[in-house]
């Protein structure tokens, strides 16, 4: 497992959550909109293909959900990856926004 480093950047309303693996080019992110104070929209997931299968994206998502429990949160899955991500992991209900 390669090591990825996730970093958040925070927008006004919006923001991403971008994934770097050390000696591999580009960059993996999921883009989000604020949607009201407790409320965000994860709104796509992309990874180049220089970093396809190296569970980049998932770490992403974990990443989401663990900052989401942290500071109270509540996720819109509108990525399609992420909708695929929760229903693998019904354990994360408590974050998603019904």
């Amino acid at each position: 497992m390669p090591d990825i480093s996730i970093e958040r950047e925070d927008g006004e309303n919006e923001g991403r959550y971008v994934a770097r693996i050390g000696g591999r080019e580009g960059e993996a992110e999921i883009t989000f909109t604020r949607k009201g104070p407790n409320l965000i929209s994860a709104d796509h997931t992309r990874a180049p293909e220089s970093m396809r299968g190296t569970g980049a994206a998932a770490a992403l998502v974990e990443r989401l959900i663990a900052d989401a429990r942290r500071e109270g949160f509540k996720i819109i899955p509108v990525c399609t990856y992420v909708q695929a991500q929760y229903r693998k992991h019904p354990e994360w209900a408590d974050v998603i926004a019904q």
